[in-house]
């Protein structure tokens, strides 16, 4: 019956090898905005709770209410704890603080586009 509405020819089960490479692209970045949106919903979380909870369990409870599957949560955790760790020690201070005193230059100016 469905055969005769949807032949195989107008909807080949196989995709062309570009449309492939675009579906690919596509859903790497659906999968990091996704990735993107929990890290920033979870620095959030981080912040309202700070009073009442550590960082740490914070992030944890985060993922639990949310519902957050491995291996997607360990990404999500890894990745807030990264901007939290950058928020105390930058690395560009902590470069120049081990390394030898270099010439003050400004760092290049980089920006930073969000969709």
């Amino acid at each position: 019956m469905f055969r005769s509405l949807f032949p195989e020819s107008i909807f080949p089960r196989k995709l062309s090898e570009n449309a492939e490479r675009r579906l690919r692209l596509a859903q790497a970045r659906a999968a990091e905005s996704v990735i993107r949106a929990h890290v920033d919903n979870a620095l959030m979380f981080v912040d309202t709770l700070a009073e009442d909870l550590s960082f740490d369990r914070a992030i944890d409870t985060y993922v639990r209410v949310m519902g957050i599957p491995e291996p997607l949560a360990s990404v999500v955790a890894t990745r807030t704890l990264v901007v939290l760790g950058q928020d105390l020690v930058p690395y560009r201070k902590r470069a120049r603080d081990e390394s030898q005193p270099q010439e003050d230059t400004k760092p290049a100016l980089r920006i930073a586009r969000r969709a």
